[in-house]
């Protein structure tokens, strides 16, 4: 059975609900550590209002026991302790009411889903597409990733996240093992190992939001440990770098994405690109660099995978485009809801739990079982298999 999973809810409905499928039984959950992932999303220099109000927690009901996963669909929910603010304007039963009362958006934000998604599904309160469309839906995609980065873990296999870039501000390259990463990221307000960079930063951000304008960035996700062989040539669909490509862009604002040098790859002659293998009794094949991002022919190869992704600036801004009223079809300056002026650091969290999930993935495709000591028997058969290649 593949792994996979399913959202629901609004960004002001009662709470964010997903299923996931395909997780074996008895891996042990670590609930604290679940929970820790999603306050680590609400963090980072720049984010808005609503991450004073809602301090987010998931609620298992269903396909765990006593800490295990059983093997059945798991079923998780997060609050939106915001809710009781919306209660009418987001009431499942009709509601009497004016315009005004049920809070209808008829005027589209540019750079938001609200015009397309309106159009798309002949939708006349643009509130509609805009719940759904929010990144708040990333809130229940960084708990299932955490669900995975936990089944990883019992592999041995690392995920880290990094800032390259806010704006015109970009952090320096280092050579800190994943552990100090993680560790040095998460003392960061911009989740930067620099503490220099973080100042100036942060400085940017405030500046940006003085100017009622938004800001983007490059995010950066290292995975270690990852085996050689997850993925496929065979088939498009089945390269993993291809995979985690499409799950990087499909997360809110994300306009690009890069595996290793990416598209420097596009500047630099063949020797300066791919990376020489090498051998040894200790670690077997081994690759001299890793500037192709632990990927070789949609396969992972042994090294880390490193994963790079654009966001643009939060298209929400509080000095606001010009838009067009889809009622009267006049011009106005775009609507404003509740915004962040900089949500770079959070959206760097929120990569490092899509790109491990499907990882995660690749894995269970690879050495799957209905069973966590099924898994690893069939795992350490393979590791037993590529030491006698």
């Amino acid at each position: 059975m593949s792994l996979r999973y399913l959202t629901a809810g609004e960004t002001h409905g009662p709470q964010l609900t997903a299923i996931i499928e395909g997780l074996p039984s008895n891996l042990t959950l670590d609930f604290e550590e679940l929970n820790f992932q999603l306050h680590r999303r609400q963090k980072g220099y720049g984010r808005g209002r609503r991450m004073q109000i809602e301090k987010d927690t998931a609620q298992i009901v269903g396909g765990v026991r006593h800490g295990y996963t059983t093997g059945a669909p798991i079923a998780l929910v997060v609050e939106n302790k915001d809710w009781t603010h919306w209660r009418n304007i987001m009431n499942i039963e009709p509601i009497e009411g004016t315009d005004e009362e049920k809070r209808r958006v008829h005027r589209p934000r540019p750079g938001h889903a609200d015009l397309n998604g309106g159009l798309k599904y002949n939708l006349k309160d643009l509130r509609n597409v805009l719940e759904r469309s929010s990144a708040r839906e990333t809130t229940v995609r960084v708990a299932c990733g955490a669900i995975a980065r936990q089944f990883l873990a019992e592999f041995g296999i690392k995920v880290a996240g990094q800032v390259i870039r806010i704006g015109e501000i970009e952090a320096p390259v280092h050579n800190l093992s994943i552990d100090e990463l993680i560790e040095q990221t998460e003392a960061s307000s911009v989740r930067v190992v620099d503490a220099e960079t973080e100042k100036k930063m942060e400085a940017y951000i405030d500046q940006i939001k003085e100017d009622g304008d938004s800001i983007g960035g490059i995010v950066e996700c290292i995975v270690e440990g990852v085996p050689i062989g997850l993925g496929s040539y065979v088939q498009y669909d089945r390269k993993l770098d291809a995979r985690i490509a499409q799950g990087v862009m499909s997360i809110n604002a994300f306009k690009g994405v890069e595996i290793g040098i990416g598209f420097e790859a596009g500047i630099l002659r063949g020797s300066q690109v791919h990376d020489e293998i090498l051998y040894s009794e200790e670690q077997g094949y081994y690759r001299a660099s890793n500037r192709l991002g632990g990927f070789e022919g949609g396969i992972t190869n042994g090294m880390p995978v490193v994963v790079r992704g654009v966001m643009k600036p939060i298209p929400t801004l509080y000095k606001p485009l010009q838009s067009v009223d889809i009622d009267t079809k006049e011009a106005f300056t775009a609507q404003v809801e509740r915004s962040d002026a900089c949500a770079v650091p959070a959206a760097s969290v929120v990569m490092e739990h899509v790109v491990a999930w499907e990882i995660a993935k690749a894995f269970l495709e690879k050495f799957g079982g209905d069973s966590m000591d099924e898994i690893k028997a069939n795992y350490n058969n393979y590791l037993e298999q590529l030491e006698n290649y």
